[in-house]
């Protein structure tokens, strides 16, 4: 039910004593948007990432929006994406004017199949978005080389992927941009935030640009210019605006929480990791389940756990197992529905059921279990014993 106490969420950010210093930390500097948190924050997702350039944002959406107009991509330009993922990375193409154009799954990896993606491409396409979905980034090398033969942009959205690594590369490194996420249920929390890592000087400089209002190409707050030593701010004044932009800068508040989280990100993953191998040792000799499958050249940082029912399953029998577990106290999603067959969607450009006929058959068994860094073996345990009871009722059902 919407708004009840779940006694195991479905996920849960981990906020410790150092999260609570900075923040205090950034509350006495009296400085709350665009200081010292926000450049350190920036710098160490970067190097995270193996990037020369970081731009922090109010989210991985408007991440998403500033990439989009940065890559000059607009009316009548066409981007290719996955219908598998969360809306967002939809969206932020229609924010532009541009259409995006859809490519079923690999069953497997449940990120877009390279050879799809590359027959789609056409002389409209502007750029390729390849999402990593649940975190995990196989094919991103694919992806990566089918740009490059063609000329296009690669856009990496990572916002699910903070810390994991394919083939010895952190995820971040593999498109011309890409950009996390920091959402509560993210590896790493800013409360709302994003980031765009980069190499492009010029492409980190229009987000920067854009993302505060359109002030000028290396603007910097008369703050920052005074502590420097200089006189005066060569970039011009506060209110000087050169292109059209946004307010979409994260306070000094949410960048002081991300340091921390920073600070603790190699712990962090060893706790999901840990999360993760509860449920596997649990429920892997399940046979109406299909666990997540991770490639040997993936080292996982674990975003979600998510499971998919066989393919025996409806997706109204997967509902009522959803909504069982919660009605149990245990908190479970159903990650995702198709982007392709949401109403606005449907109505916008008349997508129908059986386009992408894999995606479509994924999200109707997908569910995503409780997963947080302090997962118990007690709450492993519960979920187990709370979805093996849904799975039987639905087995009984069907009698």
């Amino acid at each position: 039910m919407p708004g009840k106490h779940l006694e195991i969420p479905l996920s849960r950010p981990d906020i410790g004593p150092l999260e609570e210093e900075l923040v205090l930390a950034a509350l006495r500097s009296g400085r709350l948007s665009m200081g010292k948190f926000t450049e350190e924050f920036e710098t160490l997702v970067a190097g995270r990432a193996n990037r020369h350039h970081a731009v922090a944002v109010s989210s991985g959406t408007s991440g998403l929006h500033l990439v989009m107009r940065a890559l000059n991509i607009g009316p009548g330009d066409e981007v290719i994406t996955t219908p598998f993922s969360f809306i967002a990375s939809s969206n932020c193409i229609l924010f532009v004017g541009a259409k995006p154009v859809f490519v079923d799954v690999c069953p497997r990896t449940l990120n877009m199949d390279p050879a799809k993606l590359e027959a789609a491409i056409t002389p409209r396409t502007k750029a390729i978005l390849a999402v990593e979905t649940f975190g995990i980034s196989t094919h991103m090398d694919q992806y990566a080389a089918i740009a490059a033969r063609h000329e296009i942009p690669l856009i990496e959205d990572c916002c699910e992927a903070l810390g994991t690594t394919y083939k010895g590369r952190p995820c971040g490194s593999f498109g011309r941009v890409g950009v996390f996420g920091f959402y509560p249920n993210k590896q790493i929390t800013t409360g709302e935030g994003g980031m765009i890592v980069t190499d492009d000087h010029r492409l980190a400089e229009l987000c920067r640009s854009m993302r505060n209002q359109g002030r000028p190409l290396g603007w910097r707050p008369a703050e920052a210019v005074s502590a420097s030593g200089a006189g005066g701010n060569p970039m011009g004044s506060w209110l000087r605006h050169e292109r059209l932009g946004y307010n979409y800068r994260l306070s000094e508040l949410n960048c002081a929480l991300g340091v921390a989280q920073m600070r603790r990100l190699d712990e962090i993953i060893r706790k999901r990791h840990n999360a993760a191998e509860l449920l596997f040792s649990r429920l892997a000799s399940h046979k109406d389940l299909v666990l997540p499958t991770i490639d040997e050249h993936t080292t996982m940082s674990w975003f979600v756990f998510v499971v998919r029912l066989a393919t025996s399953y409806t997706g109204e029998e997967r509902d009522r197992i959803v909504e069982g577990l919660r009605r149990h106290d245990v908190g479970a999603g159903d990650y995702f529905p198709c982007i392709h067959l949401q109403p606005f969607y449907r109505e916008q450009f008349g997508f129908a059921p059986g386009m992408f006929p894999i995606a479509e058959s994924v999200s109707q068994r997908t569910i995503a279990l409780p997963f947080f860094n302090d997962l118990t073996p007690r709450d492993a345990d519960i979920v187990h014993q709370t979805l093996d009871l849904m799975l039987a009722r639905e087995n009984i059902r069907r009698a």
